[in-house]
């Protein structure tokens, strides 16, 4: 018989991790699921715990291959999928026992497409949950779910910009649960990293989203989001960022001019350009690019001086964010450099001292990646500072 949820985790060098995420998902209280282990080319143990599981518990399905990345693997494991549903887990994290049961079950009560839940983020000496501003569950249906959720991914438009934490955190495939159905009616895939290099999970959610009747949310943390593993994109200097982002915006924009979706569409991802500033901005301070001072303020200043991101700065609405976000995009529009770079080096130091400097606050859903698979900057970035300024932090 099929099972009724293919779990699929891609998996690159995670011995360390593995086998506490394998546990979370054969203790599940739901256990007609499947669990489509990728193995992609690992050089460590990965693979011989992986069958040492398996041998343990036919459930798991490992497979083999050479190292394709993230997006590719996740996509062979879409392929394999036998489950009316299929969920995303990576194998550094883990979830509650409950978790599977209860997304089924609304899943199944609500005749939901999509149903997604909360996390915690793990910082290995300490968690905090996700605290999303919606009641303990939210069901949307019809116009509501492109409204509410596929516009929203592509950027946020308007009370949203008091918030950009939040941009990314709807965008992730990990802590959803996806009709199978649904996938293959959007023909959603993942798209390569090393032409996108980030936010390849938004992408698929603008895919499924859009042709998605019903979302349900629920206020629950299930998913545990381990972000101590530390391999952020911001704390090392990565030249070919900018060329990166730029494609996916391509990518966003393509999306949009095909299906003639509304003006607002792309008003929120103009937003979003100006938002993910503050993560191209830290990938330029960052002690691995050796440029000096000056040089890394000229860099800023180029970045802020591109038409495209000028012109995103001249439609955003200032007036919808407070405290040292206001100050910071305000720089960005009136193009000050140099107080942008004095900005980003205080954030940066806050955001060490509130995580000890373990990871910078950014493991970035970068599991199974290589190193040249770079994390991503728009989800971890955009939770270095509250919108009430440095007195709080959401990580």
């Amino acid at each position: 018989m099929k099972p009724e949820i293919s779990v699929i985790v891609p998996i690159y060098n995670m011995e360390a991790y593995l086998p506490r995420c394998l546990d979370s998902l054969l203790n599940q209280t739901f256990s007609d699921l499947e669990i489509i282990a990728v193995n992609d080319g690992s050089a460590d143990g990965s693979l011989s715990i992986l069958l040492q599981y398996a041998g343990r518990d036919s459930r798991i399905v490992p497979v083999t291959r050479d190292n394709g990345g993230v997006s590719s693997a996740r996509n062979e494991g879409i392929g394999r999928a036998r489950g009316r549903y299929i969920a995303f887990v990576d194998p550094d994290d883990w979830v509650e026992r409950e978790m599977f049961m209860e997304m089924f079950e609304a899943a199944e009560g609500e005749e939901a497409d999509i149903v997604m839940c909360t996390y915690m983020r793990e910082f290995g000496t300490h968690a905090k949950e996700k605290i999303f501003p919606l009641p303990d569950m939210k069901v949307y249906r019809h116009q509501d779910v492109q409204d509410r959720i596929t516009r929203r991914l592509f950027g946020p438009l308007r009370e949203e910009l008091a918030e950009p934490e939040y941009l990314d955190a709807w965008g992730t495939v990990w802590g959803k649960l996806y009709r199978t159905d649904l996938i293959k009616r959007a023909a959603a895939s993942f798209i390569d990293l090393k032409t996108i290099g980030t936010n390849e999970d938004s992408l698929f959610n603008i895919q499924v989203c859009h042709h998605a009747r019903s979302f349900v949310f629920l206020g629950r943390p299930f998913y545990h989001y381990w972000k101590a593993n530390g391999s952020s994109i911001t704390s090392r200097h990565n030249p070919l960022l900018e060329s990166k982002f730029n494609n996916l915006y391509a990518h966003m924009e393509a999306y949009i001019r095909e299906r003639g979706l509304p003006e607002e569409y792309t008003a929120a991802l103009h937003n979003r350009i100006c938002v993910n500033t503050l993560g191209l901005g830290l990938n330029i301070i960052s002690e691995d690019n050796t440029a000096s001072a000056f040089g890394k303020i000229r860099e800023i200043r180029a970045l802020v001086a591109k038409p495209d991101v000028a012109a995103s700065f001249d439609g955003f609405e200032l007036r919808y964010c407070a405290g040292a976000w206001k100050i910071f995009f305000l720089m960005g529009k009136w193009k000050m450099a140099a107080g942008m770079y004095l900005m980003l080096i205080a954030i940066n130091r806050l955001r060490m001292r509130k995580t000890g400097g373990a990871d910078n606050g950014s493991r970035s859903n970068s599991s199974g990646r290589h190193r040249h698979e770079q994390g991503r900057t728009g989800n971890d970035a955009h939770e270095l500072l509250s919108p009430d300024g440095p007195g709080r932090y959401s990580v």
